[in-house]
């Protein structure tokens, strides 16, 4: 069994920091369960363009309002507490936080912890050993 607190989480390793968003990680590859789990926040007034190419991810807002935008077609989607959306087709997409947007993330294959976004918005995919 594995218990972890956001406040043991904050300021250590698993609290990686962006420009627009910061990503607490509560569950990594190396906990060997098959996904990674992220509470994650984007900052009010930031966009942030994401292309998982290597990874499925599903979000589920918590709190805070934005806009998900899907740049192969065009949609938007209001995002607000309780709504979810699953990028199961590798879309690219840009979230423009009009609040602080906190989510629960969870990415299949799990990430390693290390990750950050690279200049297309892709999270490398890395192993455990890696990291």
């Amino acid at each position: 069994m594995i218990v972890r607190s956001l406040k043991d989480i904050v300021g250590t390793e698993r609290d990686v920091q962006a420009p627009t968003w910061c990503s607490r990680r509560f569950v990594l590859a190396g906990d060997k369960v098959g996904f990674s789990l992220h509470d994650t926040v984007l900052y009010a007034g930031t966009s942030t363009k994401m292309w998982y190419a290597n990874h499925i991810e599903a979000v589920y807002c918590i709190e805070g309002e934005g806009e998900l935008v899907n740049e192969e077609t065009g949609e938007k989607h209001r995002i607000e507490p309780g709504v979810m959306y699953l990028l199961n087709e590798h879309e690219h997409h840009i979230l423009n936080a009009h609040t602080d947007v906190r989510t629960v993330c969870v990415f299949n294959p799990p990430v390693t912890g290390q990750e950050v976004h690279d200049e297309n918005g892709v999270y490398p995919l890395l192993t455990e050993e890696d990291a």
